[in-house]
């Protein structure tokens, strides 16, 4: 046998404390515990980034940093033609289905460049469908029918060579077929009549598991397919059906979630398959079934919307992990209030050295300011101005801070609209050069000495641009803007501005990039919305909350400098959502809160990180 120090190329040592940056298979003694201590495997479902609606009974694909989710149902209504990817932190909007449809398949065939999907149900009864499509990344291609119309199949495989065992049409069937990425053909039966099961692994070694057996309830069995015939393999540990798993190699292969009738449950169980054995391992998080995986592996995969108790549609996703690091889901976190309630200030700075300046009451435009040091608030000096529906350059500091424009009276009349300007150097406030033009409700960006400012009412095109010294004009915005407080960007010459009002009155979607000279179109926010915020710059962005046409909502979104992808939502929803940092270190203080009044909320948003899974070890 081979002495620890051969196997990895160091002895075991005596340490006070653990190692900053231990290695895989390394082990010491830490003596100021007295335990020995080494890089175990963790296995863990994590909560991630929400799907961007509500859905359950859709098809995934694709690797757990490149995974897909087509179609899917939000009850009553009929098949959706929706795709969305997902980039390892969030979600964002693909191409749409040629054809609407759910009851697929919890994993169907191929990666996020290569993917397909067929069969389903487009509509509530049976409606079943033999479509197949073809998708490159960007859109989806009809290609030829199935051979036999089936939903809720088991299938898996590849772009061009993928299998269905078993599905509904619309009782339940036994069917097997075959895809050869251009026709499809009736393969041999699989063994046990079942829908609703799941597909694992490849045409020519592929496997179905669980499943609603025709006489109704789970299943445990499960089915290996050689590409010519269906052989008994070992049962499931727990029986189910309407589950999904993961696995592009069966032998390597996850399944998760589902449901069982006897008593009625939906599960939580998940199961590992190494070849010749299923292994219970950690739980999801939330119980659900007609939930959608991926083609990843034991070690990886992703478990995305569903149906979780009472049988409400989920956006829920849940990555799980093998490895020896602990991963941290980005999140939210409440933090220490303001000590003064308010909407309309200027925010800037980082998570753990925040400001924020002026803002508004129902009764009165403030002067004070208040520093932030990552736990809680405590009173600054004074702006030279009192005001709110201001702006700020978000990524200056708290002490090399900026802060212009806003209204001074307590009424929404323009004339109290100022263009004034002031600087903060860590103590105080200094009033210097003004603003290009004056303006409220409008954006800014940048730091003290490289700041843009963009929009403002009423219905403002007008851009300025500021050196540290003096503002002057930039280019216009395409069209007027206001209530555009969702601004962000790390100088004048790389900002971007996400949402807010334009003519005539309505919200939009609108992302407006600006290189020092032109703006140009980013990509597309999800849902019109106005008076959100920002922070991070042009390509490693964030925007988060503000105001629909439904009200003040919690949504986060990150921006890469292309488009748009889902991040976890906030605890507390409010418009005019003030806030600063980066994309994965983000504060946001105060705004209007429902039904609309001042809030002193703060919380803190942290992207995911990732830890040595540091264990202890004995020696019998």
């Amino acid at each position: 046998m081979a002495a620890y120090k051969d196997l990895v190329g160091q002895k075991i040592t005596k340490v006070t404390s653990n190692p900053g940056e231990p290695k895989t298979g390394q082990m010491w003694y830490n003596s100021t515990v007295g335990k020995l201590r080494g890089i175990g495997v963790l296995e863990a479902w994590a909560s991630s980034s929400a799907l961007i609606e509500a859905r359950s009974s859709g098809a995934g694909f694709g690797v757990s940093t490149a995974a897909v989710y087509a179609g899917g149902q939000t009850p009553p209504g009929p098949g959706s033609t929706n795709t969305f990817e997902y980039n390892g932190s969030g979600w964002s909007s693909g191409g749409a289905l040629n054809t609407g449809r759910y009851e697929l398949g919890g994993i169907t065939a191929g990666t996020e460049t290569a993917g397909l999907c067929f069969g389903g149900n487009t509509a509530p009864g049976w409606n079943g469908t033999a479509a197949t499509e073809e998708y490159n990344g960007t859109a989806w291609t009809n290609s030829n029918n199935m051979a036999t119309t089936v939903s809720f199949m088991g299938g898996s495989g590849i772009q061009t060579a993928a299998f269905s065992g078993g599905g509904r049409t619309p009782s339940s069937t036994n069917n097997s077929q075959e895809y050869d990425g251009t026709n499809w053909s009736n393969g041999n039966n699989i063994n046990t009549t079942r829908q609703a099961l799941v597909g694992l692994g490849t045409q020519t070694a592929g496997m179905v598991a669980g499943g609603e057996l025709a006489a109704g309830g789970g299943s445990n069995s499960s089915e290996t397919y050689d590409g010519t015939n269906w052989t008994a393999a070992p049962n499931l540990g727990t029986a189910r059906y309407r589950l999904s798993g993961s696995g592009s190699d069966y032998t390597q292969g996850l399944v998760f979630g589902g449901r069982f009738n006897s008593p009625a449950a939906d599960k939580a169980q998940t199961e590992s398959f190494n070849g010749t054995s299923w292994t219970e391992t950690a739980d999801l998080a939330t119980a659900r079934q007609q939930l959608s995986g991926n083609r990843g592996s034991s070690s990886s995969a992703i478990a995305a919307g569903g149906l979780p108790p009472p049988a409400s549609q989920t956006t829920d996703t849940e990555e799980f992990t093998k490895s020896t690091n602990v991963v941290t889901a980005a999140a939210w976190a409440s933090s220490g209030a303001l000590n003064t309630a308010r909407w309309g200030g200027s925010t800037m700075g980082s998570q753990t050295a925040g400001l924020f300046a002026g803002g508004a009451t129902p009764s009165t435009k403030l002067n004070n300011s208040e520093e932030y040091d990552g736990t809680s608030w405590t009173e600054g000096n004074n702006l030279n101005t009192a005001r709110g529906l201001m702006a700020a350059g978000g990524n200056s500091t708290q002490t090399a801070g900026l802060a212009f424009a806003g209204t001074t009276t307590t009424t929404p009349d323009n004339p109290g609209v100022t263009n004034a300007t002031e600087e903060y150097n860590g103590t105080s406030w200094t009033s210097v050069n003004n603003m290009n033009y004056s303006a409220r409700n409008l954006g800014g960006a940048g730091t003290q000495t490289s700041a843009v400012s963009a929009g403002g009412v009423p219905v403002l095109a007008t851009t300025g641009e500021y050196d540290g010294t003096n503002w002057t004009a930039g280019t216009s915005l395409p069209a007027g803007l206001q209530d555009n407080q969702g601004m962000t960007g790390d100088s004048q010459t790389a900002a971007f501005v996400a949402g807010g009002e334009g003519p005539p009155g309505a919200r939009t979607t609108d992302t407006l990039e600006y290189n020092g000279t032109n703006w140009t179109a980013g990509g597309s926010l999800f849902t019109a919305v106005m008076q959100n915020g920002a922070s991070g710059t042009l390509t490693a962005g964030l925007t988060f909350a503000g105001s629909t046409p439904a009200g003040a909502v919690t949504t986060t979104l990150g921006y890469d400098g292309t488009s748009w992808s889902t991040r976890p939502s906030m605890a507390t929803a409010r418009q005019y959502a003030h806030g600063a940092g980066t994309n994965v270190a983000t504060f946001v203080a105060g705004g209007l809160g429902p039904p609309g009044g001042a809030i002193t909320t703060t919380e803190d948003f942290t992207g995911e990180t990732t830890s040595a899974n540091i264990t202890d070890f004995t020696t019998s």
